[in-house]
């Protein structure tokens, strides 16, 4: 009688251990996604090493991202790059966006080039303000600007190259892209951009 009171104390011992173990490996990983669902932080990454550029934008090529207008490399002369990289996490959106400064010649030409394809055009402002006039489209926030405003200053044009609505009837803008770029003629400043939400 006393052996197998033996063998069922082992083995109740060991499945305590399993079960703790278990617990315990549930209460780490649900405190990590738990800690990343409500993190505070939603600030995008700012990256200024350029090398970091051909890598993001092979990634999302492969994904078929809506970035054929951004430049295959950053050129050699640009100033003042900015990167703005965000893949998105469970249902938030992702963003791609690359700031330079080219010469007044070549602004003035992307400018043309740019004009002549473009389907919608605002001056300055953000997502919000162009979405919400009428006829307006999502386009993006300056998530590369200098300062912590996220609207572009009302000398840029931001010129939207195309955009999908893929949301369900009643729900407009719920779901698609856009991309385009944002350029001021004024600083020789262009910001390519794309969004998905």
């Amino acid at each position: 009688m006393y052996p197998t009171l033996t063998k069922r104390s082992h083995f109740v011992k060991i499945a305590m251990i399993v079960l703790f173990s278990l617990g315990s490996l549930g209460v780490v990983g649900g405190s990590f996604l738990l800690r990343k669902a409500f993190s505070s932080s939603n600030v995008p990454e700012i990256v200024s090493d350029t090398s970091r550029y051909a890598a993001i934008r092979n990634e999302l090529i492969g994904y078929s991202y809506p970035i054929k207008h951004f430049p295959d490399t950053i050129p050699n002369n640009s100033k003042d790059v900015k990167i703005a990289y965000s893949p998105g996490f469970l249902q938030g959106g992702s963003f791609f966006q690359v700031r330079l400064k080219e010469s007044p010649d070549k602004v003035k030409q992307l400018l043309s080039q740019y004009k002549s394809v473009a389907k919608y055009r605002y001056k300055g402002g953000n997502t919000n303000d162009h979405v919400n006039q009428p006829d307006g489209v999502p386009t993006t926030f300056f998530y590369t600007s200098e300062t912590s405003a996220d609207s572009f200053p009302p000398s840029y044009e931001i010129l939207v190259l195309d955009v999908q609505d893929r949301g369900k009837p009643g729900f407009k803008w719920n779901h698609g892209y856009s991309y385009g770029v944002a350029i001021d003629s004024s600083t020789s400043d262009i910001v390519y951009w794309s969004e998905q939400w």
